[in-house]
Parts: C-alpha cells; structure tokens; sequence
C-alpha cells in the first residue's frame, strides 16, 4: 500500500488514457467494416464471391504487418510518441478515404492504410503504457488499453446500428440508402475520435524508460516526478541503470537471437498469435454469416452485435481487476480452456439446427470468456516480458505475429464456413483453443507484481 501512495494516479491515468486512444481506434477502425459489410459488398457485387469477400475483409491486416514491420524498430530508434503522431494522421486519412471511394480497388488501399494505423497503435500503445506504469498495477494499466479497444469496438457497433436504415422485407440492399451512402458515414465516423486523439497527443510526454534506455535521464526525471514522488523517480532510474549496465549495448538487435532471448520470442509470438487463432474476432468481422446463420435477419443482426460489444465491454473491466490479482497465466488458461467448451456447444447448436436465441447466449458466452483473459492478458504478456533496449523490436514481431495469424483467421473463414459448416469451423477453432492452453501451460511463467526490469533479469539470465 505503501508504494501505492506514491503515485500520483492523476497524471498516470491521463496518459495512459491518451496513449490508449490508439486501441480505441485499433477497434473502432477494426469492426466499423462489420457493420458496413452487406452494404459495400452489395456496391461493390462481391455478394456471390466469398474469396473477394475474405480478402476485402483482410486486407487491412496486410496493412497491419506493414505498420507492425516498420514500428518495432523505429520505435527504438526515434521514441513511442512520434509514433503515436503518425497512426493518428494514418486513421484520418483511412477513415475519409475509406468512405470516399467509388471503386473496390482504392476501397482496398485506403483499408490497407487504416490498416496500417492499426498496426502501430497495436504496438506502441500497450508497450507505452507498459513503460510509464508501476509494477503494482500495470497489468490494470496495460489492461486500459484492451478497454478502449472494446470501447471502440462498442462505439463502431453504436455508431452503425445508428446510421442503417431499417430494411423492408425483399428489399434489395444496393436499392436502400445503406447500400448507397449510409456504409460511406460508417467509415467517416471515425475521422471524429481520430482527430481527438492527434490533438490529445500533444499532451503526452515521452517514455521514460525509452529516454532512460537513451541515455537521457534529465528527460525522463522530468517525466517521472510527474508519476511519483522522488523516492519514487530515484528507485526507477536506478533499476534500470543496473539492468542497462548487465545487458547489451542499445539497438544490438541480434541479442533477439542469443541465449534465452529465442525462446521468449518464441513465447511472445505463439501467445499473439492464439488470440487470434483461437477465432474470436469472427464473430465481430463475420457477424453477419453467424447470426444470418441462426436465422436472424439484417436488423435482429445489427441490434444482437451491439449486445455482443456491451458483453465484451462488461467483461473486459472484469478482466481489468483480475489480472493483477489472479495473474497472467492463470486466466490464459481459464480462457482456453473456456473457449475449447463453449466452441464445442456452439458446433453442436449448427450441427443439430438449433437456431435464434441459444446460438446468441453461447456467443456472448464466448465473447465474455475471451474479453476477460486472451484479450487484454495478451497485451499485458508481450508487453511485459522483453528488455528494455529491444522491446520495441520484440514487440513488433510478436505483434506481426498475431497480425498474420489474424489475416490468415479472417481470410479463411468464409473458406472454412463454405467448406467444413459453420459447426466445423467452431470445432476446429475448439481443438486451436486446447492446443493454445498446453502451451501456455508448459511454457509460461508468472510476471505478476514484478518490475519490468525484474522479469527481464530473471528471463534473461
């Protein structure tokens, strides 16, 4: 409790508020084209092509991998908040183009170029908030920015719901003003909290530890006082003074690949990928497919995906309070564990035809189960377990990990769902979820309640 008292909880939750600006557009920008969905592929006519329908859906991943590649190293080289600046500028960009267009080739390239905010803010904003919080309560903190990816995944789901018009029964959407303009305004809405967060950036001090790593300790002093009190500022520089004069040199990358540094990276890249891998984020990019599915028609779907946003909202702030307190690694397995059992239920309820009320609650089920323990416990881990001087760089090849994974997830599940039913592809996603819980099992160790450079210590020697 003692230590508690010197933090000065004002100023660090307004920046970690800022910084976390960045997951709420990560979400906003990532479900707003759930919503959109039928009516863009009723402009476009790609109702009838499943492969051109993944790849629209996915393609803003490829921009992801673009922004993760490019972030990692920059990050160490330049600093997290030039970084912060430019996924700002990328959503603004995105979200006016992306609403603008008259052909599905540039719809793409502004999708890839969202896509590419997303995957810096991805990166940076966990890793930012990881820096700046103490150890008592970073899991909470880091946490903060799972939350406003689920807020903005609510606010995009809002927003959508808002903006269709309801559609008559045989109605042809191309003929509605959904399939005309209202898909443009679902895109365009994100150009408000993008802007927002460009202006709230200039508020936010530089990582402290980024500019300790560098060598600029007067700098990050300056941070630092602003968090704790002087015991406080004097206890950090001095953590990471000694972890800095038992480690390499800055930007030696190749310690990526020396000693135990293989198999945390490992770690950190098979835990990003299982989250997304265990198939959680098709039921937010493809809700359309699984509710349509247990025969519910265009506005039952958009009103039970804004029950499925509240669900992942309640539970992720469940999952805030636990992390710190049951750990990380316990609720990674509690959720794979989860998922495996309710995936196994849902399978069942497509397989047997059962439709309408018990395929929601088993969705909500699952929405629940991955929003309080994959979901931001994910972040917490791979923003936790990698030095200082190369955190970026780790983090960013994780981070390109659960990226690709996430491509090759949404790319193929319309494949999938044509292919093996949507029952099929729930199994499927249940067997992923036991796989995920044994390695997690086997290879994790606890970080809870320890300093950033105690884990890197105790990882690394």
């Amino acid at each position: 409790m003692a230590a508690e008292k010197k933090i000065k909880k004002s100023f660090l939750y307004m920046i970690t508020f800022i910084s976390a600006m960045g997951g709420l557009l990560f979400g906003y920008d990532w479900v707003v084209i759930g919503g959109a969905k039928p009516f863009y592929e009723a402009y476009f006519e790609i109702v009838d092509f499943p492969n051109m329908q993944g790849w629209v859906m996915g393609s803003a991943i490829i921009g992801c991998l673009i922004g993760v590649f490019m972030t990692g190293f920059l990050a160490d080289k330049f600093g997290r908040k030039p970084l912060l600046f430019i996924s700002a500028l990328i959503f603004i960009i995105s979200a006016y183009g992306t609403g603008a267009v008259e052909d599905l080739t540039l719809f793409i390239i502004f999708r890839v170029i969202g896509g590419i905010g997303i995957g810096i803010a991805s990166n940076l904003s966990p890793m930012y908030i990881a820096e700046v919080a103490p150890a008592n309560i970073r899991g909470k903190l880091v946490s903060i920015n799972q939350l406003t990816i689920v807020i903005g995944i609510l606010l995009a789901q809002v927003v959508n719901y808002l903006i269709a018009e309801p559609v008559g029964p045989g109605e042809q959407l191309i003929d509605t003003w959904n399939g005309q303009s209202g898909w443009r305004w679902m895109f365009w809405s994100e150009g408000f909290p993008a802007i927002l967060f460009f202006i709230l950036l200039f508020t936010l001090p530089e990582s402290p530890k980024w500019l300790m790593s560098r060598g600029r300790m007067k700098d990050a002093a300056k941070t630092l006082v602003k968090i704790g009190d002087e015991e406080y500022v004097k206890a950090e520089l001095q953590a990471l003074n000694q972890v800095n004069q038992a480690v390499q040199p800055k930007n030696n990358y190749a310690a990526l690949f020396k000693g135990k540094m293989p198999k945390i990276l490992l770690i950190g890249m098979v835990i990003a990928a299982f989250q997304q891998w265990c198939g959680i984020n098709v039921i937010f990019n493809y809700a359309e497919e699984i509710f349509s599915a247990a025969g519910y028609g265009v506005s039952d779907i958009l009103f039970n995906i804004i029950i499925t946003g509240i669900t992942n909202l309640i539970f992720t702030i469940i999952g805030m309070y636990t992390v710190d307190k049951l750990g990380r690694r316990a609720l990674l397995i509690f959720g794979s564990l989860g998922l495996a059992s309710i995936y196994t239920l849902l399978g069942a309820c497509y397989y047997y035809q059962f439709s309408g009320i018990a395929v929601l609650v088993l969705v909500m089920l699952a929405i629940g189960c991955y929003a309080m323990t994959l979901a931001p416990i994910t972040w917490v881990v791979i923003s936790e377990i990698f030095p200082t001087k190369i955190r970026g760089a780790a983090m960013a090849i994780s981070t390109f990990s659960l990226w690709t994974a996430c491509f090759i997830l949404t790319y193929t599940f319309p494949l999938l769902n044509a292919s093996l039913g949507a029952y099929g592809t729930f199994w499927l996603y249940g067997v992923i979820c036991v796989l995920g819980f044994w390695f997690i099992k086997k290879n994790l160790t606890e970080t809870k309640g320890k300093s950033l450079e105690q884990i890197e210590q105790e990882l690394t020697q």
